[in-house]
C-alpha cells in the first residue's frame, strides 16, 4: 500500500508537468507506463488484499500476449524493409525484382501505417503540413526544400499542444511570449526517387542512396519547424537578414569611398575622362600614383571579403542553429524508429486493455461502449488532471479477443461485462498456451 501510494505521488507530479502544456485538442495517447497505471489502478481501486495479486498477474499474462502479437509485427517490418535500409550492416545475399521490391515496399508501408495507429501516433493532413511550411521558423532560419527528389513523403504526430516561449528580439533588447502549436513525436516517412532522375537533374546523392526509404522520429517540434526535418532541407537568407546585411555594406562602402579610396578615384576619374576624349588634360602615373591606385585596390578588396565573410558566418550561424535543433530533437533512424514504435504500440495496447478492463471490473455490472469510454475519460481526468481521447473500440476488440469480457445486445445496444478475475486469468492464460 505504501508502495502504490509512492507511485501515486509520482504521478501527480507527471500530471502537473503535463498540464503545463494545453492541449489543442484531446489525444489518443495514454501518458503513462503500464506499470505506473497498473500501480494507480491498484491505488484507487479498492481491491481485497488477494485480489490485488490476481489483477497484477491478470496485466502481467495482457502484456505477454500483447508483446507476442507485436514481435511478429516487428519480424514482418524488418523482413520488409530490408532491401530498402540504407544501414544494413549484413550481406545482401538476395536479389528482388522490381515487382518483388515494389511489393516489399506495400508491405512495409501497410505494416508501418498500422503501428504507427496503434502507437496513437495521426497523420500530419497535407493541409497541416502546408501552414507549416508557410509559417515563419521558430528559431528564425528561412529553408527551402526541393520537394521533388522524394517518391513519397508522410509525416505522423502524437501530442499536440498550445505552448509559450520567451523570446530575444532586437538584439536582446526587447523579450515577448510567443503561442505556438507544438508536437510531443513527430515521425517522417520519405522515399526517395531513383538514381535516374538525379542523374537527370544533376543533382547530388553524397548524402543519401537514392530509391532508399528513410524513416526518422523527433521529439519536441514546433508545427512551423516541421520543414527543418526534411533530409535535403538548405538554409536561405531571410530578406531581413539580406536587408541587415545589405544596409552595412553600403554603409560601409561610403565611408570608406569617402575616407580612404578619395585620392584613388580621383585619378581614375581623371584617366577616363582623358581616355574617353572628355578631357585634354594627360594623367601622369608614377610612382605615387601607382601606390595610391594599390592601396586602393587592398582597401576595395579587403572591404568586398571582409562582406562575404559577415554573409558567410551569418550563414554558417543558421545552419549551427538547425544543427543542434536537429540534434536535440532527434530520437532515432531508420529500422531503430519502428524498433521503437513496436514498442510504443505494444505499451498503448496494453494501457488501453487494462484500463478498459479495469472500469468494467470496478463497475460490477454492463455497459454500453458509450458508457465505458466516458467512464475511461473521467477516470483519468480525475486522478491525472489530463483529458485523452479514450481508443475504446480497440481496447473492447482486444478485451473480446482475449475472452475476458462477454457482450450482449439488448434493443440494438451492445453491454459488455467483465469476467471475475479467476476466469479473466483462466481463459487468457490458455491462449497464451495456445500460441506455442
Amino acid at each position: 500500500m505504501l508502495a502504490c501510494g509512492f507511485v501515486y505521488d509520482l504521478l501527480n507530479l507527471v500530471s502537473e508537468r503535463l498540464n503545463l502544456q494545453q492541449s489543442v485538442s484531446k489525444d489518443r495517447f495514454i501518458p503513462l507506463r503500464k506499470t505506473e497505471l497498473i500501480s494507480a489502478c491498484l491505488e484507487h481501486g479498492n481491491f481485497p488484499e488477494p485480489e490485488k495479486l490476481k489483477f497484477s498477474s491478470l496485466c502481467k499474462l495482457i502484456m505477454s500476449t500483447v508483446h507476442f502479437d507485436y514481435h511478429q509485427q516487428l519480424e514482418i517490418l524488418k523482413d520488409a524493409y530490408a532491401p530498402f535500409n540504407p544501414n544494413a550492416d549484413t550481406l545482401t545475399v538476395s536479389t528482388f525484382t522490381a515487382e518483388e521490391l515494389k511489393q516489399h515496399q506495400s508491405t512495409f508501408a501497410q505494416t508501418f501505417a498500422s503501428i504507427l495507429n496503434a502507437a496513437n501516433f495521426e497523420k500530419v493532413t497535407e493541409q497541416d503540413l502546408a501552414e507549416a511550411l508557410q509559417e515563419e521558423s521558430l528559431f528564425k532560419v528561412r529553408l527551402a526544400v526541393e520537394f521533388e527528389d522524394f517518391e513519397e513523403v508522410v509525416f505522423y504526430r502524437r501530442g499536440e499542444y498550445e505552448r509559450k516561449e520567451r523570446v530575444s528580439t532586437f538584439w536582446g533588447l526587447k523579450k515577448q511570449t510567443l503561442s505556438f502549436t507544438n508536437y510531443d513525436k513527430v515521425t517522417v516517412y520519405i522515399k526517395f526517387k531513383d538514381a535516374d532522375y538525379f542523374t537527370a537533374q544533376k543533382r547530388s546523392t553524397e548524402h543519401f542512396e537514392p530509391g532508399s526509404t528513410i524513416i526518422k522520429l523527433f521529439q519536441n517540434v514546433p508545427k512551423a519547424d516541421l520543414e527543418m526535418l526534411f533530409p535535403n532541407s538548405e538554409v536561405r537568407m531571410r530578406t531581413l537578414d539580406k536587408a541587415i546585411i545589405g544596409g552595412s555594406a553600403v554603409i560601409g562602402a561610403t565611408v570608406m569611398l569617402v575616407t580612404k579610396l578619395g585620392a584613388s578615384l580621383l585619378l581614375l576619374t581623371g584617366l577616363l575622362a582623358y581616355w574617353i576624349g572628355l578631357s585634354d588634360k594627360e594623367v601622369t602615373i608614377g610612382t605615387q600614383e601607382l601606390v595610391a591606385l594599390g592601396a586602393g585596390a587592398g582597401v576595395l578588396g579587403g572591404f568586398i571579403f571582409k562582406e562575404w565573410s559577415k554573409f558567410k558566418n551569418r550563414k554558417l550561424k543558421f545552419m549551427k542553429a538547425l544543427a543542434d535543433n536537429l540534434y536535440f530533437k532527434n530520437l532515432d533512424n531508420n529500422a531503430g524508429v519502428f524498433h521503437r514504435l513496436v514498442d510504443a504500440a505494444e505499451e498503448e495496447e496494453c494501457k488501453e486493455a487494462i484500463l478498459a478492463y479495469y472500469i468494467l471490473l470496478m463497475n460490477q455490472g454492463s455497459l454500453s461502449k458509450a458508457d465505458v469510454d466516458a467512464k475511461v475519460e473521467e477516470w483519468f481526468a480525475k486522478y491525472f488532471h489530463f483529458e485523452i481521447d479514450f481508443e475504446i473500440d480497440d481496447a473492447l476488440d482486444k478485451l473480446l479477443r482475449f475472452e475476458i469480457v462477454t457482450v450482449e445486445t439488448k434493443s440494438a445496444v451492445d453491454y459488455y461485462t467483465a469476467v471475475s478475475l479467476d476466469q479473466a486469468k483462466t481463459n487468457l492464460d490458455k491462449k497464451w498456451d495456445a500460441l506455442f
